[in-house]
């Protein structure tokens, strides 16, 4: 993994996630993929190289909300910026109460989501 350029996708559906890593892969970046918050809070623990973390809200096991909640109160993960992904309409107010750098509702645009990444990474 290239330092300082690894993403976390945080996305419970896997044709999502798989199509946001093929895009970012394609473009240079590492990354990781994780089905829910309690597995990405783990990816989050066993390396420090995570330059963003592109969270979606509603999934099972730990949702984004509950991740968000561990992620701040982790002071070596805090500082890591969030982009919510969502398809909820009322995405950027849910990114806003979270803290969120930005959010991006489903569909993403691609060429949006490359400039977000590369001003973070």
């Amino acid at each position: 993994m290239s330092p300082g350029k690894t993403i976390l996708i945080v996305e419970d559906d896997s044709d999502v996630r798989e199509s946001l890593a093929v895009f970012l892969e394609g473009e240079g970046y590492s990354v990781v993929e994780a089905e829910h918050g309690k597995e990405a809070l783990r990816c989050l623990r066993s390396s420090t190289d995570f330059c963003l973390i592109l969270l979606d809200l509603f999934m099972p096991v730990m949702n984004g909300w509950a991740f968000r909640d561990e992620q701040l109160r982790d002071p070596s993960l805090a500082a890591i910026p969030v982009v919510v992904i969502s398809a909820d309409a009322g995405t950027s107010q849910k990114a806003a109460a979270l803290g969120a750098v930005d959010a991006m509702v489903k569909p993403i645009e691609f060429d949006r989501l490359l400039e977000t990444v590369a001003h973070h990474c």
